[in-house]
């Protein structure tokens, strides 16, 4: 008699089975804390996360989310950074949680978190209104410059990775470009498909919609690479065919935004172990492959002295662009 077994069965199995039990093992509810409303990228990230690690059973122990979102994220990371050694609580945001202390004044520090992993990366792409006649973001700056400081660029909120990005541009190419805050990628996108603005640094996924349309396109990825997707997405476009800003005009490479999960400070490595060993199988499943292909994000996961090593070099270098423009909280 044959029996049929699941491939979700059997992948179970495997993850299960590809590390030795660790120490600590949570014997009771696990809180994952989104630092963002429902429905955004973030409770998207962990709901995600939560969905896959029952159905594979990677912990023993349910997984509850809470939404807190409010001040920008800092409410989330207050609450678990207020929860000092509690290992049964987990913050669920982006690379806010050491930056938001450098550009205000929030009632916690980036040592009152403890780095687990850091699982995606949101990357950037320089949007521009799709009537326009720029074919290189070179092209894109000489026209910046002509402008005198008229070209304006929408983004998502003041002093945040948007802003920090479009100084860059000007401190790399000196186009002189003006920045827009909006409440939301969402805005920003509509700003720039309406002809308001002269581009905008979205994630790929905040501009799909106005790509496909015809109202926005596509003019560079500022990262080293080339997106991997090569999926038609806009007509007969991909994310693959997308340039990288290195090469056709601006010298900016691997400015993304780490999906980063954190643990309060005083817990035990165990416990960091533990978290970080489900998380990465998390990462290798298939429904973490769609998710990836999904949302536009690219694969990057990164826990113990790589991700401490990433978070150094990221608080440096925005530290350096926040002191310049005035922006330190001390």
């Amino acid at each position: 008699m044959r029996t049929s077994v699941s491939i979700a069965t059997i992948l179970a199995a495997v993850l299960g089975a590809a590390t030795p039990a660790l120490a600590f093992d949570p014997d009771r509810p696990v809180e994952f804390v989104v630092t963002a409303g429902a429905g955004g990228g973030t409770d998207i990230f962990a709901r995600t996360i939560q969905s896959i690690i029952g159905k594979y059973n990677l912990m023993k122990a349910p997984v509850i989310v809470t939404n807190k979102g409010s001040a920008g994220g800092a409410e989330g990371f207050v609450y678990t950074a207020t929860a000092k050694g509690d290992n049964f609580k987990l913050a669920f945001g982006t690379n806010n949680a050491y930056l938001l202390p450098i550009r205000a004044k929030v009632p916690y520090a980036s040592a009152d978190l403890t780095p687990v992993a850091a699982l995606a990366a949101d990357e950037f792409i320089l949007w521009v209104n799709g009537k326009a006649d720029y074919k290189t973001a070179a092209d894109f700056v000489a026209k910046a410059k002509e402008a005198g400081g008229k070209f304006k660029v929408a983004g998502s909120q003041s002093k945040d990775t948007d802003q920090i990005l479009t100084i860059m541009i000007n401190e790399a190419t000196g186009a002189n470009l003006g920045y827009v805050p909006y409440k939301s990628g969402g805005e920003a996108a509509v700003q720039l498909a309406g002809g308001h603005v002269a581009a905008n640094v979205n994630n790929p996924s905040e501009n799909l919609g106005q790509w496909q349309a015809g109202m926005v396109k596509p003019v560079c990825v500022f990262k080293s690479e080339r997106l991997r997707n090569d999926a038609k997405v806009a007509g007969d476009a991909s994310w693959a065919d997308i340039p990288t800003c290195k090469d056709s005009g601006i010298p900016i490479a691997d400015y993304n935004m780490p999906r980063t999960v954190w643990l309060p400070a005083g817990v035990d490595q165990d416990v960091v172990d533990f978290y970080a060993n489900v998380l990465k199988k998390v990462s290798e499943t298939p429904e973490w492959a769609k998710y990836l292909a999904d949302t536009s994000q690219s694969a990057d996961y990164m826990s113990g002295a790589q991700f401490a090593d990433f978070i150094k070099s990221d608080e440096a270098s925005v530290s350096e662009i926040l002191k310049r423009e005035g922006w330190l909280a001390n």
